[in-house]
């Protein structure tokens, strides 16, 4: 008696996909990533000035109720100003 092998499965076809662009659809893509990564880099340098540089605005706004405090003790300090030449401590 002769022994019959088992058939074996079938395995399912892979499903593949390819993209498929011409040289201008390349060239659209790399302007468009171009331009978005000028735009993060813009949007970073405004980002880290804003952060770093207050503006002198602000902080007159958030101390709003001291302004007219500070104005005050402006015009109360005076200037000074060098007697001559500079020496050097302990001569």
């Amino acid at each position: 008696m002769a022994v019959r092998k088992k058939k074996r499965a079938r395995k399912k076809p892979v499903k593949r996909f390819r993209f498929q662009l011409s040289l201008a659809g390349v060239a659209g893509v790399g302007i468009v990533v171009f331009c978005l990564f000028l735009w993060m880099f813009l949007l970073g340098i405004w980002a880290g000035q804003t952060i770093l540089l207050p503006s002198s605005t602000s902080g007159q706004i958030l101390a709003g109720k001291h302004s007219a405090a500070q104005a005050k003790q402006k015009k109360s300090v005076g200037v000074i100003l060098p007697e001559g030449k500079k020496r050097m401590a302990g001569k």
